[in-house]
């Protein structure tokens, strides 16, 4: 049976703490593994930024690896890094590693795709550099004025809109639960077998499902509040 080691990254110290994006990450290389009949022998978790090539952890998970001749196992490509050499010495350290989401990438494609990630990265903070600098020169004032008052009213109508989507989807997952499909992963998974949207049109997670259970319990209790004489 093969060994796999799991590797997982968040961008931020708030993420690492709540654990936002973990759930998901976890889930992806967890369904890997079980398809492909293998052991998940250690996980490692790092809270970084993709564009730092310093990861104690993944070095750590590395290490792991080569003890244990394991494979390292991610979610997804850019949960590494969006930097070709990163990658490339990543290639380098005699270590196989495969990502959840394109699992018969061979080493040429993860490069092919890393430099394209990169590059993307580059042409994104060129192009909004050159914006603000073009924006300064012609002597814009940059900031809205009303940007509180904007922003508060942009922030009540995307909970609102939350809401609504969490009372819509609330009746199928409690038939799911009902039915004995119990955690959030399996809820995740379940409800993007079936062809359910999430609200954005993408794909489920198990923290996306966990935050729509939570928000309809804290709609309901507010109406019942409200209810009240």
């Amino acid at each position: 049976m093969a060994a796999f080691v799991g590797y997982y990254r968040v961008s931020t110290q708030a993420q690492g703490r709540s654990g936002l994006g973990l759930d998901a990450q976890k889930a992806a290389v967890s369904g890997y593994v079980q398809n492909v009949a293998g052991t998940l022998v250690a996980e490692f978790q790092e809270v970084e930024s993709g564009v730092k090539a310093d990861r104690p952890q993944l070095q750590a998970a590395l290490r792991f690896c080569r003890v244990k001749r394991a494979m390292l196992v991610i979610a997804k490509l850019d949960r590494l890094a969006r930097n070709v050499h990163f990658i490339s010495a990543l290639m380098e350290s005699g270590v196989e590693f495969v990502a959840a989401d394109m699992p018969t990438a061979n080493k040429l494609t993860i490069h092919i795709i890393a430099a394209m990630a990169e590059y993307e990265r580059d042409v994104i903070s060129q192009r909004t550099k050159s914006s603000l600098s073009a924006a300064r020169a012609r002597g814009i004032r940059l900031g809205n004025p009303n940007v509180r008052f904007l922003s508060a009213k942009g922030v009540q109508r995307s909970r609102d809109q939350a809401d609504t989507f969490a009372h819509k989807v609330m009746p199928t997952i409690n038939a799911l639960r009902a039915s004995g499909v119990a955690t959030y992963s399996s809820l995740a998974a379940t409800l993007e077998a079936s062809g359910v949207k999430t609200q954005r049109g993408g794909r489920w997670s198990a923290a996306g499902v966990r935050n729509i259970i939570l928000r309809a319990a804290r709609v309901s209790s507010q109406a019942c509040e409200k209810s009240l004489p």
